[in-house]
């Protein structure tokens, strides 16, 4: 791709509100004014990712792919330059060894306890997702959220009317829903560096957990009889 035509390509996805692949790879005078409107809307599968399928990397001397470190006071930067190379040219740099080499890692720090027995504070390694499409359910993931929602770690999980949801390891936190619209990137857990070792359960995290459980089997039979 020439150097002008990334900038025409991102600005057409912007005007029409669609991806670069919906743009490139369908033809639009094919389709309905409503299937138009869904794939505006971001719920039509067509979409797969982020409204702009651009990704800018960094390279070392000898043209490997770096693993760029989003520090949390660079979180508000990452939202706007995400895809600018200039801002990524910015942020720490590391290579690991025995990475696959078929994909592009980041390195994101975690905050709170949600996702225990992942330790807070832990710094997660991660893996792009092109097509969110793909993902199993209750796939580990780190979500990055427009506005001013933070970065997140959940299992997230794909639902076909255009809702992402999101979900924590620690059972004391609620699951919540987010529209595709708002997510602009996902990157797949790989691995995790802590200097805490991941603490066992207490005999009241065991106890609530069974409660829980509990209280999922007893809504579920609630359901069926409503149903049946």
């Amino acid at each position: 791709m020439k150097g002008g035509e990334q900038p025409t390509l991102i600005n057409f996805s912007e005007f029409f509100r669609m991806s670069i692949d919906s743009l490139l790879k369908i033809d639009l005078g094919k389709l309905s004014e409503q299937k138009i409107k869904d794939l505006e809307a971001g719920s039509e599968l067509f979409m797969q990712g982020s409204n702009i399928r651009v990704l800018a990397v960094t390279v070392d001397k000898e043209e490997n792919e770096n693993i760029e470190y989003v520090p949390v006071k660079a979180k508000a930067g990452y939202r706007s330059g995400y895809s600018d190379p200039e801002f990524l040219a910015t942020l720490p740099k590391f290579n690991l060894p025995n990475l696959p080499k078929n994909g592009t890692f980041r390195m994101f720090p975690t905050t709170g306890d949600s996702m225990l027995p992942v330790p807070e504070g832990s710094d997660i390694i991660t893996r792009y997702v092109q097509d969110w499409t793909r993902l199993k359910p209750q796939t580990p993931c780190i979500v990055i959220l427009k506005g001013d929602q933070d970065f997140v770690f959940k299992q997230v999980t794909i639902n076909p009317d255009g809702n992402m949801v999101l979900q924590s390891f620690n059972k004391q936190y609620f699951g919540y829903t987010v529209p595709v619209t708002d997510v602009l990137e996902i990157w797949e857990y790989y691995s995790f560096h802590s200097k805490q070792l991941p603490e066992p359960q207490t005999d009241m995290q065991q106890l609530l957990k069974m409660l829980q459980e509990m209280q999922t089997e007893i809504k579920e039979l609630t359901e069926k009889r409503k149903y049946s």
